[in-house]
C-alpha cells in the first residue's frame, strides 16, 4: 500500500475537547491533514457541526458507523474514559491510525487488550498526552535520560492547582462517579501528571496511597490523593494532588546522585554538585560535610497549543513514518500507578507492582454496582450552558 501523502482524520465524541480538535482540525493548522467526518451519539451536536461546516464534512451517529464509513484513515477518540479502548480497538483493527485522549483506559485490563491489538496492527497509535510538549517537560526527560541527574534517590511531585468546583462536577452527569469515568482527580486531571511522572522516573515497584472520596466535593471518587512510592532501585518519591485546595503548587522535585532538580511551574533549577553524592559520602574526611554545588541555568519555558502539536506529530508519523511524543502503549505506565494508588487505599495495604489486573478490576465493579451515589439535582436549568474549556486550556 503506498504511503498516505495526506490524513483524513475523523473525530469521535465532540463535546469539549473532540470540538477543540475539530476547530484546528478545520481551520488547517496541522499540516498533511484534513478534517474529514465526525461522529457523536448526540444529534444536538451533530446538528450544530452541520450548521457550521455544511457539506465539508461527513456525519456519523456513532464510532462503528464512522470507523466503518471508508471515508477516514485516522480517527482521534474524545469519549468518555471507559469508550477509549473499545473504540480504539475497533479503529486499529479496521486498519485506521488512532490518536486517542488520556487516560488510554480506566483500567489497565482493558488498556493490555488494547496494547495487545496495537502491536499487530500495523497502524500508528499514540495517546493525547499533550504536557509532553512543553519545552520544560522536555528538558527534564532530557537531564534524567543523560544521566546528568544521575540515578535517582528521591522524588517529590506535588500538583495541588487542580482546583474544580461543584459546578464542574455538577456539568455533566458521568462525571465523579465510578460508573462514569472509573475515579476522580487521578483518572480526570492527573493522566498528564502521572504520564510525566513515569516518562521522567519510570515505574515504582511499591505504593501504599492514602485516597480521600468526595473530601472537598459532592461526588464519590478521589478528589485528594496522597500516595508514598518506593522504586526499583530503591528510591523512594511522594505523589501528592487534589482538585480541592487553593492557591495551588505544580512542583517537581529530583534528587539525584549528581544534584537537585526542581521544576516549579515550568520553571527549571539544577543544583549540580560537583562530585557525585554517593562518592563524596563515601570519601570525605569531614564528619559534617558541606557538599559543594554549582547553580545551573536551564533553558525551559512553556509552549500553548499543545493539543495540535500532538496531533501534528501523529500525522508526520503516518506520512513521514518519524516518532511519536507520546506512543499509545505508553499510555498504560501512569494508568497502572494511578490504579496502584486506588487499590492500596481500598485494600488499606501497600500494593506492589504489577498487580493482579483482575483484581482491581473486580473491586471496581464492585463500586460501580453498589454505588447509591446521586447527584444533587439543580433548582432550576442553568440560563446558559456550563463552560468546561479551561480543563484541556494550555497545561490546564
Amino acid at each position: 500500500m503506498a504511503a498516505l501523502t495526506s490524513v483524513r482524520i475523523g473525530v469521535i465524541g465532540v463535546g469539549n475537547m473532540g470540538s477543540a480538535h475539530i476547530e484546528y482540525l478545520a481551520k488547517g493548522a496541522v499540516p498533511n491533514a484534513t478534517l474529514a467526518a465526525v461522529a457523536d451519539i448526540d444529534p444536538a451536536r451533530i446538528d450544530r457541526l452541520r450548521a457550521t461546516h455544511g457539506d465539508k464534512l461527513a456525519y456519523f451517529d456513532s464510532a462503528p458507523a464512522l470507523i466503518a464509513s471508508k471515508k477516514v484513515d485516522a480517527v482521534i477518540i474524545a469519549t468518555p474514559h471507559y469508550d477509549h479502548p473499545p473504540i480504539a480497538i475497533s479503529a486499529l483493527q479496521a486498519g485506521l491510525h488512532v490518536m486517542s485522549e488520556k487516560p488510554a483506559g480506566v483500567y489497565t485490563k482493558q488498556v493490555k487488550e488494547l496494547n495487545a491489538v496495537a502491536a499487530t496492527a500495523g497502524k500508528i497509535f499514540g495517546v493525547m498526552f499533550n504536557q509532553r510538549t512543553i519545552p520544560a517537560h522536555q528538558k527534564v526527560k532530557d537531564l534524567l535520560a543523560s544521566g546528568e541527574v544521575g540515578e535517582i534517590r528521591r522524588v517529590s511531585y506535588t500538583i495541588t492547582n487542580w482546583l474544580r468546583s461543584q459546578a464542574y462536577y455538577d456539568s455533566g452527569g458521568w462525571r465523579g462517579t465510578w460508573a462514569g469515568e472509573g475515579g476522580g482527580v487521578l483518572m480526570n486531571q492527573c493522566p498528564h501528571n502521572l504520564d510525566l511522572f513515569t516518562w521522567w522516573c519510570g515505574v515504582p515497584s511499591e505504593v501504599r496511597a492514602f485516597c480521600n472520596f468526595g473530601r472537598f466535593h459532592k461526588i464519590e471518587v478521589e478528589d485528594d490523593v496522597t500516595a508514598y512510592l518506593k522504586f526499583p532501585n530503591g528510591a523512594t518519591g511522594t505523589f501528592v494532588t487534589t482538585t480541592g485546595e487553593a492557591p495551588g503548587v505544580n512542583r517537581l522535585e529530583i534528587a539525584g546522585d549528581r544534584g537537585l532538580l526542581t521544576l516549579d511551574n515550568e520553571r527549571i533549577t539544577f543544583k549540580r554538585a560537583r562530585k557525585p553524592i554517593q562518592q563524596f559520602i563515601d570519601t570525605t574526611p569531614d564528619p559534617f560535610p558541606s557538599a559543594e554545588t554549582w547553580d545551573c541555568s536551564i533553558a525551559g519555558g512553556s509552549t500553548g497549543d499543545q493539543h495540535r502539536r500532538v496531533t501534528e506529530i501523529f500525522v508526520a508519523a503516518i506520512v513521514k513514518g518519524t516518532p511519536l511524543i507520546a506512543p499509545g502503549e505508553e499510555g498504560i505506565h501512569g494508568l497502572t500507578l494511578a490504579n496502584a494508588m486506588l487499590l492500596s487505599t481500598w485494600l488499606d495495604k501497600t500494593v506492589h507492582l504489577p498487580f493482579d489486573d483482575d483484581l482491581y478490576w473486580s473491586e471496581l465493579q464492585k463500586r460501580i454496582k453498589t454505588s447509591t451515589f446521586k447527584k444533587p439535582q439543580p433548582s432550576s436549568a442553568p440560563t446558559t450552558p456550563v463552560d468546561i474549556s479551561a480543563t484541556f486550556a494550555g497545561a490546564r
